[in-house]
């Protein structure tokens, strides 16, 4: 159908103004020619997955839903790191056993679907539960939704590196960002304007549960060529051998490195929310609504920008997000340790950290990809992302801890960390080109 066929390029030149000038980079023929069309469904798919992790996310909206309850801050420390770590621990295993199928969109539907289950599955809790109980059960379906998460994000940076040319993977990313953030940002201006009853949460978790049901669609009719697989092998065996690629890949071993000491940027977050929250007791959906807006505004400016500078030199905007970084959080160790500081002072914080952990995204997800060839592109994910998961979980409990007794103590432990990224940052190879 020639017509709808102009029609898709047009939407396509719309999005990605480059296109015609770029040629088919680091994938196959047949690949090449549907571009257009799976670059589409690929924006619409990362636009509703992007729009759902912002409406239920474990930075923003379970902090804030578990304080509102009551429950100890140790749990809420806990959110981030055990969505992040269940969604990456478990790749080194998937990662071998996914390798195995020539065609892998399905496992990003797979993917979606659990999620949606697992989104769904909060409702009871936001209407019902209080103080630990709630805490309690919101940290397991966080479990539960981050190791559905697992398997959409070993398959999608795999699914992308088949799809989309290089110089296309950043931008596509960083409009889908920008794209997301400009509707998340409808849904904190209700709550802001009270147009949503006291059950606004619920509101929120619904509609990110529709997202994620309709982006498995979107996945479900993505045009995925069969690529390279290595027959039947046994999963563990295959997980030890990747395991190999640490020692024997320097420059990869490198960027794990680099990538964990970076994870400030994500594991701050709810501390800045805590903040600007005070007493839990008395946050409202206007205190809700401000932060949603905040991350939307971040996403919707920002994504765009380090989408380009990513696809440009994914090296250089690692070593500059991991400074901004450090900055913030040093900021923020300041801030918690006054007596008293407006809330709207812990918002501008939150806000500038919600721009750079775009940037960390985008940086580091563009590098990995551009790094890795053809069917190393699964190993890289999956070794790096077990191994990042495992020591992210620990970091996760001692700053926990620590932030039962100080949070400035743990956003000074962040800076830190982040400025050991940026050092390091600089022995990785330039990928970008």
């Amino acid at each position: 159908m020639p017509s709808q066929t102009n029609y898709i390029d047009t939407l396509h030149n719309l999005i990605d103004d480059e296109y015609e000038a770029r040629a088919c980079k680091d994938i196959d023929d047949n690949a090449c020619k549907v571009v257009p069309g799976n670059y589409l469904l690929l924006t619409v798919s990362l636009v509703l997955s992007k729009m759902a992790d912002t409406l239920a996310s474990a930075k923003i909206l379970l902090p804030w839903l578990m304080a509102s309850t009551g429950a100890p801050i140790f749990l809420i420390s806990l959110l981030v790191p055990i969505r992040e770590a269940g969604s990456m621990l478990p790749q080194l295993w998937l990662g071998a056993y996914i390798r195995k199928q020539p065609v892998r969109k399905r496992f990003l539907v797979w993917g979606a679907l659990l999620q949606m289950v697992a989104i769904a599955a909060l409702l009871p809790v936001a209407m019902s539960l209080k103080g630990t109980a709630a805490g309690v059960v919101i940290i397991g379906l966080t479990i539960l939704f981050s190791l559905a998460r697992a398997l959409s994000s070993i398959a999608n940076k795999d699914v992308t590196g088949k799809t989309i040319p290089k110089k296309q993977r950043g931008r596509l990313s960083g409009t889908a960002a920008s794209i997301a953030g400009f509707f998340s940002i409808g849904f904190g201006v209700l709550l802001l304007q009270g147009l949503l009853d006291t059950s606004g949460a619920s509101y929120l978790l619904a509609f990110s549960a529709l997202c994620f049901g309709l982006s498995a669609i979107s996945y479900g009719v993505i045009k995925e060529f069969a690529g390279a697989s290595e027959g039947a092998v046994n999963a563990i065996q295959m997980a030890i051998k990747n395991l190999s690629l640490l020692h024997k890949d320097i420059d990869f071993a490198c960027f794990v490195l680099v990538r964990v000491l970076m994870v400030s940027s994500g594991l701050a977050a709810p501390y800045f929310v805590i903040m600007m929250m005070g007493d839990p007791q008395e946050a409202g959906l206007q205190n809700l609504g401000l932060l949603i807006i905040v991350s939307g505004v971040a996403s919707f400016i920002s994504g765009g920008i380090w989408g380009r500078l990513a696809d440009r030199n994914s090296k250089a905007l690692m070593t500059t997000t991991s400074v901004i970084t450090a900055a913030i959080c040093l900021s923020g160790a300041l801030v918690s340790s006054l007596v008293s500081v407006s809330s709207y002072v812990c918002l501008g914080l939150f806000f500038m950290l919600s721009v750079v952990h775009e940037g960390v995204r985008q940086g580091r997800k563009t590098y990995l990809v551009d790094m890795a060839k053809g069917n190393q592109r699964t190993d890289y994910v999956s070794v790096s992302n077990t191994v990042v998961g495992l020591l992210l979980l620990i970091l996760g409990i001692i700053s926990g801890v620590i932030a039962q007794y100080s949070i400035t103590a743990v956003l000074l432990f962040y800076a830190v960390s982040s400025m050991f990224a940026m050092l390091l940052s600089f022995r990785l190879k330039n990928v970008s080109h």
